[in-house]
């Protein structure tokens, strides 16, 4: 579901991005007043949770792959904004260090599975967890069907996207200059996957960290607005602390079992290298995938131009120097989850910073 530089046209690109900096703006405001005490450890802790689910693939039917976001749980502990900053931080390391997402298109991906992702799992799972206690069935239910709903949601939109660029960017013959294939292909061909397989793996991690809050920490389920320091919150400050270090731990897990992630062949559909379309091998892959249909002749000229805009350090969470892809794709995690442990090390620290005054006062 990370679309690919090239895949999307520029004014499309620079119209996804202003959607997703309205989404991030709205996220920053609503949650100014908890950003500088308890939440933004726990931004680090979701973000680092997502960036780990995404990389364990599942083979989906059509040869293809796809994967959990974890955007439910984020959002039912943080909120549909906390959510949206959680998941796009995630996204923005996957796209920046490892080339999985575009640069130009970090703003369509932020809003597919950021931003429309966290309102839809945060909407349905409200709607059926209703009032009942934390601690029911009732609330493991609704983050499985709210996880089930967002990242198919997520996925449609996704769809759409990569549809509408041969309708509307063509040179003179008709050939794409973008995604190549229509709506007709490009919905069928991401909903199959995401409606069956992906779907599922996204409402079991739902259901995992939700029944494990439940019997670790109750109180995060209770949203971040009874995060805020101050004699309204729910739990001590020390208690906080040992909350944050099972939710680690449990990152951590995840972390040592992601060399499964690489188990399951193939490439997620409409990630295709501009390579994959001179090979005869993927060409047939992709034509699979695809419907049956074959893709262009030759690669589209504005893929082509923009796919090399970006090269990153560890293309395909794949480090040059180390020949052992399992090992590669573990210290890609270790990487990636250790930025997110440094960013949330450094804000407990600035914040017992700034209770020191507040304690002597």
């Amino acid at each position: 579901m990370h679309i690919p530089d090239g895949y999307l046209s520029p004014s499309t690109c620079v119209t996804l991005y202003v959607l997703a900096a309205s989404g991030w703006y709205g996220a920053l405001r609503r949650i100014k007043r908890v950003l500088t005490t308890r939440t933004i450890p726990l931004i680090s802790v979701f973000a680092a949770f997502s960036f780990v689910v995404m990389m364990f693939n599942v083979p989906l039917p059509g040869g293809t792959t796809g994967h959990a976001v974890g955007v439910a749980v984020g959002a039912i502990v943080l909120g549909p904004w906390g959510s949206i900053l959680a998941i796009s931080i995630a996204l923005a390391i996957q796209a920046l260090f490892f080339g999985d997402g575009g640069i130009t298109t970090l703003g369509a991906n932020c809003l597919n599975m950021a931003i429309i992702g966290s309102f839809v799992a945060y909407a349905v799972y409200r709607a059926i967890a209703a009032n009942s206690e934390f601690t029911s069935r009732r609330r493991v239910l609704a983050a499985a069907v709210a996880g089930y709903c967002a990242i198919n949601a997520s996925a449609f939109v996704t769809a759409i996207e990569f549809g509408i660029q041969p309708l509307l960017f063509h040179d003179s013959s008709g050939t794409p200059l973008y995604a190549p294939y229509s709506l007709g292909v490009a919905i069928p061909a991401m909903m199959l996957g995401h409606l069956t397989f992906a779907g599922l793996a996204e409402a079991a991690i739902s259901v995992g960290m939700v029944s494990f809050l439940q019997k670790t920490d109750v109180g995060l389920l209770r949203g971040v607005k009874n995060l805020a320091l101050g004699p309204e919150s729910l739990l001590p400050i020390p208690a906080y602390e040992a909350s944050q270090k099972n939710l680690w731990w449990a990152v951590a897990l995840l972390m040592v079992l992601t060399p499964l992630g690489i188990l399951a062949a193939g490439t997620a559909w409409g990630e295709w290298s501009s390579a994959d379309f001179a090979n005869a091998h993927a060409r047939a892959q992709i034509e699979a995938a695809s419907g049956n249909q074959a893709p262009p002749s030759s690669v589209p000229a504005g893929l082509q131009k923009l796919s090399s805009l970006w090269t990153a350090p560890f293309p395909g969470y794949a480090p040059r120097f180390i020949k052992s892809p399992a090992f590669g794709y573990s210290l890609s995690a270790v990487f990636g989850v250790g930025f997110l442990a440094l960013a949330a090390l450094l804000a407990r620290s600035v914040s017992r910073r700034k209770r020191q005054p507040e304690a002597r006062a």
